[in-house]
């Protein structure tokens, strides 16, 4: 009874700061791995029937690039990139017509 066996400790909880990762993706990019993946699969259909299989694997394979290098391009770019505008922006006279209206004015 003095050799219990030990399992192994994995810890589930990530946190909820923490972006989903899978396959060395993240957040939202797994999403739009799966829509290149079924858009592709879609063409590839598509393109057999009406065309042939050559086309539609040329055709699938362009989809299949397009979509890995804007993922790539744009998981490379941060998780959370958004349109910076460059420069200096000055907002004058922000509050100018503005009115307070208190609660014993009618």
């Amino acid at each position: 009874m003095a050799d219990i066996l030990r399992y192994p400790e994995y810890h589930v909880y990530r946190g909820l700061q923490k972006p989903l990762e899978m396959f060395g993706m993240r957040g939202r990019y797994i999403y739009w791995a799966a829509g290149t993946v079924g858009g592709g699969i879609i063409a590839f259909f598509v393109c057999y029937i009406l065309s042939g299989f050559l086309l539609a694997v040329i055709v699938t394979a362009v989809i299949f690039a397009i979509g890995g290098g804007l993922i790539a391009i744009k998981q490379h770019l941060g998780l959370h990139s958004k349109k910076a505008p460059k420069g200096i922006f000055i907002v004058a006279k922000l509050w100018e017509g503005y009115r307070h209206i208190d609660d014993n004015q009618q």
